[in-house]
């Protein structure tokens, strides 16, 4: 377990690294310089780390921020670059929601020195985690897949057209993985009936770009679910009121189901 009371490290021994960048909600003392906490939370990965905690169970390790992505993102190039070029998105310390909104009070945005100090803080100890763990299973494995979970509103006009897919899996266009872990994952999501795309809108972020090395036996894959999937999500814009609704487990039992049955997959895939 890591020392860091924000970062969490459940070691496993399974060729699987599982990581949850984007569920976080602790605002780091922010909350007096944002236009409102709720605001400050409300794009976070709503209840992944629920859909997910099976995963240790699976013999999968994995790595977990609590600090929100409106501190800092741990999924964006630290360098600035965007991932997604031409098209909307948010920065390494976000200073907008993802429908636009400003999360600062006048002022009160993060300066350059600032991002240096949030970036060392919590960005540089996060990426260390997913190092360290990949490096220690990839002795004992010759592959090791790196699993990285998101979820996102269905409805985001800002970001994308119109609804997005329920599945949305990413692997850099292929870059980021071997293609027949992709094939076996895209077929797997093919089956449930549900829409689903690969490489789409979300080809993977930083994680999956930066990790994902199929030459060094590392394979990365993202996986962006839209929201309703697994939870009762409120149709057009959202408010402090409606959103987030609350975890349902049976509501969520479907997409779980298919988020097993992915992960065993890749972990038969990776020991073959």
């Amino acid at each position: 377990m890591s020392s860091q009371s924000w970062l969490t490290v459940t070691r496993g021994e399974a060729p699987l690294l599982v990581s949850i960048p984007h569920t976080g909600t602790d605002l780091a003392g922010l909350e007096d310089r944002l236009v409102s906490p709720w605001l400050g939370r409300k794009d976070a990965d709503w209840w992944v780390e629920k859909l997910y905690d099976f995963a240790a169970g699976l013999g999968a390790t994995v790595v977990h921020t609590s600090i929100s992505r409106t501190v800092i993102d741990v999924n964006r190039d630290p360098s600035g670059v965007s991932l997604y070029p031409g098209q909307a998105t948010t920065e390494l310390c976000p200073t907008t929601t993802f429908d636009g909104e400003p999360l600062y009070r006048d002022g009160q945005a993060p300066s350059a020195e600032e991002i240096a100090v949030r970036r060392k803080a919590y960005f540089d100890p996060y990426h260390a985690a997913l190092a360290e763990e990949l490096a220690r299973l990839r002795k004992a494995n010759e592959k090791v897949v790196l699993y990285d979970c998101h979820s996102i509103r269905s409805v985001i006009p800002r970001l994308f057209d119109g609804e997005l897919p329920a599945f949305n899996l990413g692997t850099n266009s292929g870059a980021s993985t071997d293609p027949a872990l992709q094939k076996l994952v895209a077929d797997i999501l093919a089956g449930t009936g549900e829409s689903h795309v690969v490489n789409g809108r979300f080809k993977g972020g930083f994680i999956t770009r930066n990790f994902g090395k199929p030459e060094a036996g590392v394979h990365a894959l993202q996986m962006e679910l839209s929201c309703r999937g697994y939870m009762h999500e409120q149709p057009g814009p959202v408010n402090a009121e409606n959103w987030p609704a609350a975890y349902d487990a049976e509501y969520a039992a479907p997409m779980r189901a298919t988020l097993t049955k992915i992960l065993q997959t890749a972990l038969d895939w990776a020991r073959a």
